[in-house]
């Protein structure tokens, strides 16, 4: 075992960001702008379009995309809980986390059927530390101490430390259950209903690729943790029905897991974006005009598509400029693979037209297909 093991940072030295990095990254934010945290559904918002170097860059230097959105004079997307959820989404957890997690371990036991009598009492370890790392650090002592003790633990909040495109990301799940046998399952807590047994598949969803996150940074920390194995399965907590009792679901996120892993990998190292920039580049709000800061947008490439709106605050002015450039990406990913060598409207209309396309293309013969077919049914009936 080595140090790296109770301290939650990367086994590898070369892989922690320089100094260098972390200086430049703040010049970019501003120096005296505190960095927003990289969350898990960010990560996995950024996971399912790791094209797009404008928000691995926004986000690796903690940039406050909303802020800038409307310092550019965008529309900013609407995110997060009302109040009232927020503090309803509280209520509930302290509920399934009460009397030491007893009522979590049951419902652990009856989706997962640990044994044959439901774990009494857990281990529940303070994982209270100095700042994110500290918390990291802790966090991966207690998941040793945990597996080596060989008994039910309950870490409350645990802090998760997940290196994304050379720059660190920490990562808070709403609970960590250590097995006797040394596995690790993640489990998510969620203020949506489940009706009948079911929840919304969108919602499931989206917790599934946040809960890959968690599973992914934890499985970091386990390689070097003897006897320690990560849970591709997710416990999802959620109310039951209409009420305010808790039920829950097994949700297997091995295919989500295996595309952020590959996605995150796909990702530019931040530092590559950063070394592109026009010197003197900076995102920070204080003292720039609208104007200098949407020139310094419009120096990092971005990829929009349709799915942006439901996860990025930039997501209106990157559709915006899509639509202006024409680019087929704006309508959706799925037309944009089906149009191959055809990126813009105006290529495709003209293809439709036969005024440009090598007739042998797929492509252009579908897209002539499809217009031909278009203008005899709008064709008047004799």
């Amino acid at each position: 075992m080595s140090e790296s093991l109770g301290s939650g940072r990367p086994p590898a030295p070369e892989q922690k960001p320089t100094t260098a990095l972390r200086r430049r990254l703040a010049e970019l934010r501003g120096p005296a702008t505190p960095a927003r945290p990289l969350d898990a559904r960010a990560l996995a918002a950024l996971a399912a379009n790791p094209g797009c170097r404008r928000r691995a860059l926004l986000d690796g230097a903690g940039v406050d995309k909303g802020a800038l959105a409307e310092a550019i004079g965008s529309p900013s997307a609407a995110f997060g809980q009302s109040q009232f959820a927020f503090m309803r989404g509280n209520a509930f957890e302290a509920k399934v986390k009460g009397d030491g997690g007893t009522e979590l371990l049951r419902l652990l036991h009856e989706r997962m059927g640990e044994g044959a009598e439901p774990p009494g009492q857990a281990l529940t370890p303070d994982l209270a530390a100095a700042g994110p790392e500290g918390r990291a650090a802790r966090t991966a002592l207690a998941l040793r101490e945990a597996t080596e003790a060989g008994g039910w633990a309950l870490l409350d909040h645990p802090m998760l430390a997940l290196e994304v495109a050379g720059s660190p990301a920490y990562l808070e799940p709403d609970a960590v259950v250590v097995h006797p046998d040394g596995r690790w399952t993640v489990v998510e807590i969620k203020s949506f209903p489940m009706i009948d047994a079911a929840a919304d598949p969108s919602k499931v969803g989206a917790a599934a690729r946040q809960s890959a996150v968690y599973v992914l940074a934890l499985e970091r920390v386990a390689v070097l943790t003897k006897g320690a194995s990560v849970d591709h399965s997710v416990l999802l907590v959620c109310p039951r029905d209409f009420s305010n009792l808790p039920t829950a679901s097994v949700v297997d996120v091995r295919k989500q897991l295996a595309v952020t892993r590959r996605q995150l990998t796909r990702l530019s190292r931040i530092e590559d974006i950063a070394d592109e920039l026009p010197p003197g580049t900076t995102f920070d709000l204080d003292g720039q005009s609208g104007a200098s800061l949407a020139t310094a947008v419009e120096a990092v490439p971005a990829v929009y598509a349709p799915e942006c709106l439901a996860a990025c605050e930039l997501a209106f002015h990157c559709r915006g400029r899509a639509r202006e450039q024409g680019t087929v990406t704006a309508l959706g990913r799925s037309l944009r693979g089906e149009l191959g060598s055809l990126t813009t409207v105006e290529e495709v209309l003209a293809a439709a037209r036969g005024e440009s396309g090598d007739p042998a293309d797929p492509t252009v013969a579908a897209v002539r297909r499809a217009a031909a077919l278009r203008a005899e049914a709008g064709a008047p009936c004799h």
